[in-house]
């Protein structure tokens, strides 16, 4: 039989790649065939960006440590976590964080990827 009609059939520890349809290891992230990243696993909380921000990682963040700043620092945004724990006294970072929690939560993971994706 020709080689190229023939396919090979994937095992347990396979998947297909999600844009040139190679066989690669199922924990792979990057296909090595085209080198298109692969979508999250299942079970995963959610896609990360290019830099490996996850976006409910940071909405985490923002609600649970965002009045000291946590996910500013988790985010790449150095100079304003320093500014939410210099004022963290004043509760107002905490006020902030929480908006922030929400607008995490609904963004989607495109406009999330868009904004903090490149840091």
């Amino acid at each position: 039989m020709d080689e190229t009609i023939k396919q090979r059939s994937k095992e347990v520890d396979e998947k297909f790649c999600s844009d040139c349809g190679a066989v690669i290891k199922a924990k792979a992230e990057i296909c090595p065939k085209c080198g298109v990243r692969q979508s999250a696993p299942p079970g995963a909380l959610g896609s990360t960006a290019a830099n490996g921000k996850s976006r409910v990682a940071a909405a985490l963040f923002a609600f649970f440590l965002g009045g000291f700043g946590a996910h500013k620092f988790y985010l790449g945004q150095v100079g304003l976590g320093v500014l939410y724990l210099f004022f963290c006294w004043t509760f107002i970072p905490a006020l902030i964080s929480l908006i922030e929690f929400i607008l995490f939560l609904t963004m989607s993971d495109e406009a999330f990827n868009q904004k903090y994706g490149n840091t």
